[in-house]
């Protein structure tokens, strides 16, 4: 960007799931702010997907046409107790337009407000002043993750549409040319809570496998053991487990060419709404009308027993073990092949 390009920095400093349900208020401030140098705040590990959120759904953007100019390394803020450090996001030109797409404040607030910007755009919170001219925040019981950014965004003025989630697809490296079709389970997920028990997953897999379905298993290096174990458990050879050999973009393109996921409340469920792979997604201790899937695809199913509790907790979350396999089989049933 050429010297004296106006600064907007946008804050959302948390995971997969998180960048992806913020696409549609992404793709927004880029349109609302073609002139500006657009600056994300957010794990570097998301680089590689920001980089393929532009205007066009079905083409991956250039270089000028990418809705975030640059990423900012921040680290990830997650919890309802988080506290980022003052100085996490260093301080940027004066002048600079501060969009909090992160939360409600007070900390992120004045995260932001420690970059001296001209402005601010967030939610209010009755503990920043700055902040006053915000909408107010709702509940993540009445409001989805993609309609609330959409919503503060039409607040100050931006056309916003919700709907706008849709990433292209990267290409498939050849290794992995036999996901193609397949269905994927992603057992994973970043807490016990959201976890459904290995030998569940077992019963599914082998339900697949007797429909004639290739089955594969994904996941992070971290959770390469405990695929290993859902394989066992459903009788798979070695060949299925292909957790810990995708980065987030090879993931990306296992997901867009397979024939099905399945998997918890997690990113990876985030990444089959943007790529329009059917999934069955199992929610435990938190209410899918904040980050299931959107209502209006039906190639997206959600189980839930409609019970909340702790997404943070260190063992399988109530909602989540009332879940039985025969539910997730008949879910995948109708989906499209």
């Amino acid at each position: 960007m050429a010297a004296g390009t106006p600064t907007l920095l946008i804050l959302r400093a948390l995971g997969l799931g998180d960048l992806l349900t913020a696409v549609p208020a992404l793709r927004a401030l880029a349109a609302a702010f073609p002139d500006h140098q657009r600056v994300l705040a957010a794990p570097p590990a998301l680089w590689p997907l920001v980089a393929r959120i532009g205007p066009d759904r079905d083409r991956v953007p250039t270089r000028r046409e990418r809705a975030v100019d640059r990423l900012l390394p921040a680290p990830a803020w997650v919890g309802p107790h988080a506290r980022p450090a003052a100085n996490a996001v260093p301080a940027l030109p004066t002048g600079a337009t501060a969009v909090n797409l992160h939360g409600s404040g007070p900390e992120s607030h004045r995260l932001l407000l420690g970059t001296d910007p001209a402005r601010l755009l967030a939610f209010a919170h009755p503990a920043v002043p700055e902040s006053s001219d915000g909408p107010p925040w709702a509940s993540h019981r009445t409001e989805h993750e993609t309609a609330r950014w959409t919503r503060l965004l039409r607040h100050y003025g931006m056309p916003a549409d919700p709907d706008a989630l849709d990433l292209p697809p990267p290409p498939l490296p050849d290794r992995l040319a036999a996901v193609r079709g397949a269905t994927l389970l992603h057992p994973g997920a970043a807490s016990a809570a959201r976890r459904w028990p290995v030998e569940r997953w077992g019963t599914v897999a082998r339900a697949e496998a007797a429909q004639r379905r290739a089955v594969f298993v994904t996941g992070s290096a971290a959770e390469r053991r405990l695929a290993e174990r859902v394989a066992i458990a459903a009788r798979l050879g070695r060949g299925a487990v292909i957790a810990g050999e995708t980065d987030l973009v090879t993931l990306a393109a296992v997901v867009a060419v397979a024939g099905r996921l399945v998997c918890a409340d997690t990113g990876v469920a985030h990444l089959a709404a943007a790529l329009g792979t059917p999934s069955v997604v199992l929610f435990g201790p938190t209410s899918p009308a904040a980050w299931g899937p959107p209502a209006n695809r039906p190639r997206h199913v959600v189980l839930w027993q409609g019970r909340t509790g702790d997404p943070h907790a260190d063992h399988a979350d109530a909602g989540l073990l009332a879940i039985a396999p025969a539910d997730v089989i008949d879910a995948l049933a109708p989906l499209p092949t």
